[in-house]
């Protein structure tokens, strides 16, 4: 890959996890205008728009005709009509699908501009149109033309906030795009700034975003479910404030029960925070029924929470998501993590069995599954103590996990294993508070690792990064995000250099 196409791909190859909730839209379909068309949250448009938030889009479909009926110069329904297709298109993924509904767009464009130009969601609603179909593309790995689509959003955002400065939702955009922005590398920074005229720091966007909040405190805002979800993601991705991240989400007011998306995002935050038996909790709680759109990457997570408990459970689950999802992502990692579960408990033919279809089912597009072709392709499983001490961690087992490592810690003083056991060693000593022990393993991690293809060197300069930036000892937090950003494993890499990046961005903004 060029360095022309990382700039384009670096600030927005987050996880669909992370993204979904970064760039939310709407949906409609509006008749030829006889007259300029307006921009209203009517009562009608209230109703379809919170339909399609929930995932009931079979009713905000009917819910826009009825708006198309009573108000048929009412645009924000154009609006609305994206936002289903970029749900559409997120969730199931199908290329197919994606290149249908992608019709649309130039003519949802040409319909918002019969409306008044002057009012705020002129722009507003043609640069959300243009961030939806960005993200889109994403999905399909057509990333010259999503940047094209994201550098007109900004431009439009930037003219809305130059001409209408009190328009709070033209923040809620606006400011994601400054935060993701100033996750670029400084070595990409001159290509946004020469070819996309775009600038923007973490600090800038995480700004614009409270004031957003701070508004929707006391008014009735219909981007506030929205906002709320972006600075959760915005915390835990870009800030790595676990505490904050969670804190927003179960203070928002808003009930995992009531939607998918909402579901999607509370499990989303709990798992990464470390919180697996709520995670189960509320992905088993979440909204069931014909009226609702299906979204098989609960299943994937559901599966994931009682993997990380070392629960045969999550093989039932994992297994849902690959009969009912039609895309490309995760596929490749559901059989690996069959598998794996499969592996832990002896099994040694239903592991080659997943194994054997990981390589032949799925794309290999994101980290996650690129890992699980390589497992698969080099034919090596994983060692089954360092395996069950991994997933252990992940969900925040620590001191179970410490217990599988210790007890076997005399089988890795040297050898093939030697690098990862420091590592995962390091890693769970790290979350129970004993820096002194994951430095040490850590250290040892990088020393052996910096010129190995695997993440663990990499990711062990992260760690001490964020380590010593909690300690306050911002020098040596800066030399191990630097020592980060030069190592070049062939796993992770894209996401380990971004968190090295906004580490360096927090300690750098403070003084």
């Amino acid at each position: 890959m060029t360095p022309f196409q990382n700039i384009l791909k670096k600030p927005f190859g987050l996880c669909p996890g992370v993204f979904s909730f970064l760039l939310l839209s709407f949906y409609f379909i509006i008749p030829t205008l006889s007259g300029q068309g307006t921009f209203s949250f009517s009562p009608l448009a209230k109703k379809a728009y919170q339909s399609t938030f929930e995932l009931k889009l079979t009713k905000a479909k009917e819910e826009l005709r009825e708006l198309q009926i009573a108000e048929p110069e009412n645009l924000i329904g154009v609006l609305i009509e994206d936002y289903i297709d970029f749900f559409t298109i997120f969730i199931n993924e199908n290329e197919e699908e994606f290149h249908r509904l992608e019709k649309n767009k130039a003519g949802r464009l040409r319909k918002i501009k019969t409306g008044d130009p002057q009012s705020p969601y002129y722009n507003y609603c043609q640069a959300e149109i243009y961030l939806h179909w960005a993200l889109a593309r994403i999905k399909f790995e057509e990333y010259f033309t999503a940047f094209n689509e994201v550098r007109n959003a900004f431009r439009l955002l930037n003219n809305n906030q130059d001409e209408y400065p009190d328009f709070v939702a033209n923040k809620k955009s606006l400011g994601m795009l400054h935060a993701l922005i100033g996750t670029v590398p400084e070595n990409y920074q001159w290509g946004l700034k020469l070819i996309g005229g775009m600038e923007g720091t973490i600090q800038q966007g995480q700004k614009e975003i409270e004031e957003v909040l701070a508004y929707s405190k006391t008014r009735d805002f219909i981007f506030k479910d929205e906002t709320i979800f972006m600075y959760s993601l915005l915390q835990l991705h870009l800030k790595n404030n676990q505490k904050e991240a969670w804190e927003t989400m179960e203070g928002s007011g808003v009930d995992p029960e009531t939607s998918p998306l909402a579901t999607f995002a509370f499990a989303n935050v709990a798992l990464r925070t470390g919180q697996t038996d709520k995670t189960i909790e509320i992905l088993e709680s979440r909204p069931n029924g014909t009226e609702y759109s299906p979204f098989p990457y609960l299943d994937y997570m559901l599966g994931l929470a009682w993997l990380y408990k070392l629960d045969p459970k999550a093989e039932m689950f994992l297994q849902s998501y690959l009969d009912h999802f039609q895309g490309i992502n995760y596929i490749k990692e559901a059989n690996q993590k069959i598998a794996w579960s499969k592996w832990i408990r002896g099994d040694k033919d239903g592991y080659r069995k997943y194994m054997d279809r990981c390589k032949q089912e799925g794309g290999a597009v994101i980290g996650g599954d690129k890992m699980a072709q390589r497992e698969a392709e080099n034919g090596v499983p994983p060692h089954p103590t360092l395996l069950k001490a991994r997933l252990l961690f992940d969900g925040a087992y620590y001191t179970r996990a410490a217990e599988v490592l210790e007890d076997q810690k005399a089988n890795f003083q040297q050898g093939d294993h030697s690098l990862e056991f420091a590592y995962r060693l390091g890693r769970v000593y790290q979350k129970l508070g004993d820096n002194e022990q994951a430095l040490k393993n850590y250290e040892t991690a990088i020393r052996e690792g910096e010129n190995d293809p695997a993440y663990y060197a990499c990711n062990s300069a992260l760690q001490l990064g964020i380590m010593y930036e909690e300690q306050g000892a911002t020098g040596m937090a800066i030399q191990w995000f630097e020592k980060c950003l030069s190592l070049k494993p062939k796993e992770y890499r894209s996401s380990l250099h971004q968190k090295a990046k906004a580490g360096l961005n927090r300690i750098y903004s403070k003084s």
